[in-house]
């Protein structure tokens, strides 16, 4: 399956490569999903059914959009599913895109791999973003606590821009969020 909206579909960088979300990485997707809801915004765990379900009702029709909500891809390392994300709360009209990440749990515990894999995907989707769908701005919003992951977008050069006060509770406490960006002409200048 391919995304209309896109005139390429598979982006690579060595043994890495980015492809449209494939429906035999579902399964996979929900299990880390359920495993790291405290980084994500998801409150509940994810059924086998309910998984299906989204996939069948949200991300199928994505493909044949001209102006898609949301742009999902399965992220592989020398052809084995690694991690997914994409492009999400798309404005096509403002040109703006937000980023979304989530690593195979078994990589992320080591930062070495956890970096490198991260700050390829964003490249990635700057490259989307900027290159493929000619949009101005593409930013991330990233829970407080998460310390390391914020050092890689910065690493990446995305700028710190805004935090929202005690914006989410996670585990009985308040944490902040932190939006990050990087506009087209700052991805041009490098």
């Amino acid at each position: 399956m391919s995304y209309q909206a896109l005139k390429n579909n598979v982006f690579t960088n060595g043994k890495y490569e980015i492809v449209p979300i494939r429906i035999q990485d579902m399964e996979s997707i929900r299990i880390w999903r359920n495993n790291q809801m405290d980084v994500l915004r998801q409150n509940k765990e994810i059924s086998f059914k309910d998984q299906i379900n989204y996939f069948n009702s949200i991300i199928k029709p994505l493909f044949k959009s001209e102006n898609p909500e949301q742009l999902l891809f399965s992220f592989l390392y020398d052809s084995e599913l690694i991690g997914y994300g994409g492009l999400v709360h798309i404005s096509w009209s403002d040109k703006r895109a937000e980023i979304s990440f989530l690593l195979n749990n078994k990589r992320l515990d080591r930062n070495t791999q956890y970096r490198k894999d991260f700050q390829i995907f964003i490249e990635f989707m700057k490259k989307i973003c900027f290159d493929e769908m000619k949009f101005n701005r593409l930013f991330t919003e990233t829970y407080a606590f998460r310390t390391f992951h914020i050092s890689i977008l910065e690493r990446t050069g995305l700028i710190k821009e805004g935090r929202l006060r005690q914006h989410i509770l996670e585990n009985n406490k308040y944490y902040d969020s932190i939006y990050h960006s990087i506009l087209k002409e700052e991805y041009n200048e490098k």
